[in-house]
C-alpha cells in the first residue's frame, strides 16, 4: 500500500503563541523548528510512508525529499482539504495527517497508522481525549473528508468516518497523544529543548532560542 504522510506547520513565528508566558518568541520557534525536524524524520525513517509533505511557509533545512504545499490560507481545515485533492491526483492509497508538535513521536507510531486496513480510518486523540492528533486517511474513500480540527474534534472526526461507512480504529499511544498546547506540556518536550539549547547534541542546529541548561 502506498502511503503519504502530511506535516501542517504554521509560518515561523506564529505559532505555540499559547507558550509566551514561558518561552519568549525566539524560544518558541526554536521549539516550533526542533519539533518540526524531529517529526520530519521519524516519519522519514518509516519504511511504510513513501513521501513525506508539509503544508505551510518555506522553512530552512525541509530536505530535498520533502514536498511542500503553501497554505492558502488561515483556516487549517480548509488547507487540509485542499492539498488532499493535490496528493490524491498523485495516486497515495493512504494519507496521514500528523501535526508538527510530537516531541515524543516514535516509528511504530507510525507505522501503525500507514498500515491499517484499506478501509479504516485511523484516528489518534489527544492526552484529553478531545482533540485530534493524527489522522489516517484511507483513499480514495477519504478524499473528501471533512477536517475539523479545533474544539471536541476527536468525536467530530469520529462522527464523520462512520457517516461515510468507514471504519474506526482509535489509536491511543504516549507518542501520539502528547503534543505541547500550554505550559504544563513542555516537560514532553525536553529532550526536543535540550537539542535546541545545546546544538552540539547530536548535531541538531539551533534556531534562534537562547542557549540554556535544561
Amino acid at each position: 500500500m502506498s502511503c503519504w504522510a502530511l506535516i501542517p506547520v504554521k509560518a515561523p513565528g506564529l505559532g505555540k503563541t499559547r507558550l509566551a508566558s514561558a518561552l519568549d518568541p525566539d524560544e518558541r520557534e526554536a521549539l516550533v523548528c526542533g519539533m518540526l525536524r524531529h517529526v520530519l524524520d521519524t516519519v522519514s525513517g518509516c519504511r511504510a510512508i513513501q513521501r513525506v509533505c508539509v503544508l505551510g511557509p518555506a522553512r530552512p533545512n525541509l530536505g530535498s525529499k520533502v514536498l511542500r504545499f503553501d497554505d492558502p490560507g488561515p483556516d487549517l481545515n480548509g488547507a487540509l482539504e485542499s492539498t488532499m485533492s493535490a496528493i490524491t491526483a498523485a495516486g497515495p492509497e493512504r494519507i496521514v495527517v500528523l501535526p508538527a508538535d510530537l516531541p515524543c513521536l516514535g516509528l511504530a507510531d507510525v507505522e501503525r497508522l500507514a498500515t491499517l486496513p484499506a478501509d479504516t480510518l485511523g484516528i489518534a486523540p489527544d492526552r484529553h481525549r478531545t482533540g485530534t492528533n493524527a489522522l489516517s486517511l484511507p483513499l480514495p474513500a477519504g478524499i473528501w473528508f471533512p477536517f475539523s480540527f479545533g474544539e471536541n474534534s476527536f468525536s467530530t472526526h469520529c462522527e464523520n468516518a462512520k457517516n461515510r461507512n468507514l471504519t474506526v480504529e482509535t489509536i491511543l499511544s504516549c507518542g501520539l497523544e502528547k503534543d505541547i498546547d500550554d505550559p504544563l506540556d513542555l516537560a514532553d518536550a525536553v529532550r526536543v529543548l535540550r537539542r535546541v539549547y545545546n546544538p552540539e547534541i547530536d548535531g541538531w542546529p539551533r534556531s534562534g532560542g537562547r542557549k540554556r541548561p535544561i
